[in-house]
């Protein structure tokens, strides 16, 4: 029996699926079926339309929301969160499919399998490699800057096909820009007028009369929820019933029906190469956004995600998108928060939504050929539009000018750099930054509160001094980016104050001190001791003080000392 469980235990490691469904009652599948049923109505305007963003076939968005979602219910460990096509991944896509050399190589569709399939093997080796905590390099200023940039870029990719214009070539050519804006189609700009009417009104409008008249809250979320594909119902029957296609109103076309087949049709050695660069920003972006939503949720409810067992999620979910003929996935913000307030409890939701999907796919494919573009462009606009958070720049700015600089040149880079380039300035940026808060740490000279044992900083509270005394409270680790600024500073107080017998370093906010900063300060320390003064160190931590003791440092004190406490250096050396 022990081994039984300690059995079971090692596979639901593996496998969070088999933690969950030990547990799974009545009321679980209650909400997982009116969550799935949602979600999936979600899933199909959402998958077409991402698809076309990413400037492939419709049925790719489709297929990536069966069986990868199925991979990530097996192996992920946030119950709500909802993996398929996301509009963010979307415009990466297109930008390396539209990349020159990616262009030259031609089948689109067999690129965009490899991402999947790259983005799947490049999620897998992090998870092997324990790269889970990868996700803390990214900023939230710049994760932010980033979204903003890559939003704004999707509404301008979608404004053309609300009013049934194609992308123009023109350059610089205003009389051209003339041309091309007359081309504009009342029929498309009607169906997106009335689409975005329709969207919105299901939005707050809808949803607060729902709630003022009792409703339940559950059927108040299930009813908004149903906005986009009563958009789509509605948009294919007014292009049907009016034969607007013969009015030049662009639709999405032939939907192949049936499910997937599963392929292995991804060998081309060239195309494997020229992605990777591409494959890797989309797969941190996916991982770093999944885990972000997931974890958004979780806490809500209590619950933990392990990032490293979401690599391994993303990456088997990628991989299953790949052989089933899908783009990229990631979690979408939107769905996941659609299936959390829907009720969901488990990922038994999403296993739920991918069947009735895959009903979807089989029966309905031929109602879909007559779905409008510009219905499917109002739906990503509403989708999106809130990823814009232009006031966000302004309250990171108040509080912080790093990242708000941070945050707006990453916004900018995207915008005009491109996707890739944008979040890898913005890193950089982030980076550099840190590395100049970490060479210039803050220092305070500090005095005792009156009557009692604790010490501030002289600048900010009323406290008492010693004129033969410098206690000096440094906030940061001591490295080799920050010694100088450290001497330099001690440098100028002792000038400061000539009468200083004893400087004593307050250690409270040190945790190391590396190899260059040590002999620095032992040369810091022979300096003082040749104009007959001490240098003393009080609160240094224990991991710290195993360090020196290692060391000669602090036998070459002498006669400076250690103290336990900064009220026992004052006592002895006052």
């Amino acid at each position: 029996m022990p081994n039984t469980a300690i059995k079971t235990s090692y596979l639901a490691s593996f496998f969070p699926i088999i933690g969950w469904l030990k547990t799974y009652n009545r009321q679980d599948i209650n909400g997982d079926l009116l969550a799935g049923v949602i979600t999936a109505i979600l899933l199909v305007p959402q998958g077409i339309a991402y698809a076309i963003l990413a400037g492939l076939p419709p049925q790719l968005g489709l297929y990536a929301s069966i069986l990868p979602p199925i991979a990530y219910a097996l192996l992920g460990t946030s119950r709500t969160l909802s993996v398929g096509p996301v509009s963010i991944a979307a415009i990466m896509i297109a930008g390396a499919l539209a990349a020159p050399e990616i262009n030259a190589l031609g089948n689109p569709l067999q690129s965009a399998l490899i991402l999947s399939a790259e983005c799947g093997v490049m999620m897998l080796v992090m998870a092997l490699l324990r790269l889970g905590g990868l996700v803390n390099f990214i900023s939230h200023p710049v994760l932010a800057g980033f979204t903003s940039g890559a939003a704004l870029l999707i509404i301008g990719s979608q404004l053309p096909q609300l009013v049934g214009l194609k992308a123009p070539s023109c350059g610089a050519d205003l009389a051209c820009y003339n041309a091309y804006l007359s081309g504009i189609n009342t029929p498309t700009s009607l169906i997106s007028a009335a689409a975005l009417g329709l969207l919105l009104f299901f939005g707050k409008p809808l949803t607060g009369l729902l709630k003022k008249i009792g409703v339940k809250l559950a059927i108040v979320t299930a009813i908004s929820k149903c906005g986009p594909l009563l958009v789509v119902i509605a948009a294919t029957l007014a292009v049907s019933r009016f034969n607007l296609t013969e009015q030049h109103v662009a639709v999405i076309g032939d939907i192949p029906a049936g499910l997937p087949k599963l392929s292995m049709d991804l060998v081309n050695p060239e195309k494997w190469r020229l992605l990777v660069p591409y494959s890797a920003f989309i797969a941190l972006i996916a991982y770093v956004e999944s885990v972000a939503i997931a974890k958004v949720t979780a806490n809500l409810r209590g619950q933990k995600i392990i990032p490293n067992q979401e690599l391994i999620a993303l990456g088997v979910a990628n991989i299953a998108a790949a052989i089933s003929g899908g783009m990229p996935v990631a979690g979408g913000f939107s769905r996941t928060m659609v299936n959390f307030s829907a009720g969901a409890r488990t990922q038994m939701a999403m296993l739920i939504a991918a069947g009735f999907l895959s009903l979807a796919v089989i029966f309905f494919s031929p109602w879909f050929a007559g779905i409008p573009k510009s219905a499917l462009a109002v739906i990503i606009l509403v989708a999106v539009f809130r990823l814009v958070r232009i006031k966000h720049i302004f309250h990171t700015w108040d509080y912080d000018r790093s990242d708000g600089i941070a945050e707006l040149v990453t916004l900018l880079g995207v915008l005009i750099l491109g996707i890739e380039e944008g979040i890898a300035l913005g890193i950089v940026l982030t980076i550099a930054s840190n590395l100049r808060k970490t060479s210039q740490p803050h220092i305070a000279i500090v005095g005792r509160v009156p009557e009692t044992e604790h010490f501030r900083n002289i600048k900010r509270h009323s406290v008492e001094t010693w004129h033969h005394l410098l206690l000096v409270r440094i906030d940061e680790s001591i490295t080799f980016a920050n010694i100088s600024f450290i001497e330099d500073y001690l440098d100028s107080e002792l000038r400061r104050q000539p009468n200083t017998k004893h400087v004593i370093l307050i250690f409270t906010s040190v945790s190391d001190i590396d190899t260059t900063a040590l002999e620095a300060l032992e040369l810091f320390n022979q300096a003082l001791q040749a104009t007959g003064k001490t240098l003393n160190v009080a609160e240094a931590k224990g991991p710290l003080l195993d360090k020196l003791e290692k060391t000669d440092f602090i036998e070459q004190l002498k006669p400076g000392k250690l103290f336990f406490s900064t009220e026992d250096a004052v006592k002895a050396l006052g």
